[in-house]
């Protein structure tokens, strides 16, 4: 019997998974030589509050959701999805916790990020809903009158 080959890739895909880790290696250096321990504490705490408490929280909206508006789920999912990574990466900003930080690295006031970003919200699902109504009245017209 032959031995089992490795699978491997070509050259360039070797050396860009080469270089992929040698990145992420680095970047987990730097990352980890201030304060290792908070760090470390901070990844495992969010893994924690995402799985036991955020997941549960948003599998069960979207049941509701789902259980409301069957197929037309995704006409809320969408703009929840991304009205929540909008929150997620700009969360510092939004709910004021960086005032000084940001003022001094950027020289401008971190104030009105709440309201932008609940403008961003609205016009999501504003959007989502003026879609939805598009496409609903456009099948409606598609439909032959029921006969009486």
């Amino acid at each position: 019997m032959r031995a089992p080959r490795i699978p491997v890739g070509s050259p360039l895909h070797l050396l860009l998974l080469v270089c992929s880790f040698a990145l992420a290696a680095y970047a987990g250096v730097r990352l980890l030589a201030g304060d290792w321990f908070g760090v470390a504490l901070w990844v495992v705490g969010a893994a924690l509050l995402h799985d036991l408490v955020l997941l549960p929280l948003y599998a069960a909206a979207d049941r509701v959701v789902a259980g409301r508006l069957g197929a037309r789920t995704m006409y809320v999912r969408v703009p929840a999805a991304l009205s929540g990574l909008l929150l997620l990466v700009w969360f510092p900003l939004i709910a004021g916790r960086v005032d000084r930080r940001y003022r001094s690295a950027t020289g401008l006031s971190p104030d009105g990020f709440l309201a932008r970003w609940l403008l961003i919200t609205a016009a999501l699902f504003a959007g989502s809903a003026v879609l939805l109504a598009l496409r609903l009245r456009r099948a409606r017209k598609r439909r032959p009158p029921a006969d009486h």
